[in-house]
């Protein structure tokens, strides 16, 4: 049995939703460099049970693709508190992903939040001038 989630449209909001830490792996059949980093990609789920390890199959998903502007695959995705936190084109080799997930792990989401509300704040005050 596979340590990975198979995300789809139907699913992929209630993943998100109900789990406070989410790798999501987009990924297609067809794709070399996707093929490689899947087998880093599972050793990483078993290796971090307490997380979930989501895989988005681009060619069969490819509203998901779109939502979050993947343009180049694999692009590794990390969400926490429904926040994507991190997001990367390319295959990570093991140690990276390690790194990733620890520095995730680290995050204080709260920081982040207020992060994200200043930089929305500045946003809107910039467009009515």
């Amino acid at each position: 049995m596979s340590a990975t989630v198979e995300l789809t449209k139907e699913n992929f909001d209630q993943t998100v939703t109900d789990n406070e830490f989410v790798l999501i792996d987009f990924w297609a059949e067809w794709c070399r460099p996707c093929k490689q980093f899947g087998p880093v990609y599972e050793k990483a789920a078993e290796a971090n049970p307490d997380l979930v390890f989501g895989k988005v199959d681009t060619e069969a998903q490819p509203e998901l693709a779109a939502a979050f502007g993947i343009q180049s695959i694999p692009t590794l995705m990390i969400v926490r508190d429904q926040v994507a936190v991190f997001a990367q084109p390319g295959a990570l080799p093991e140690a990276a992903l390690t790194d990733v997930i620890g520095q995730a792990r680290k995050l204080d989401m709260d920081q982040v939040r207020q992060q994200i509300a200043e930089q929305q704040a500045q946003q809107q005050g910039g467009q009515g001038a």
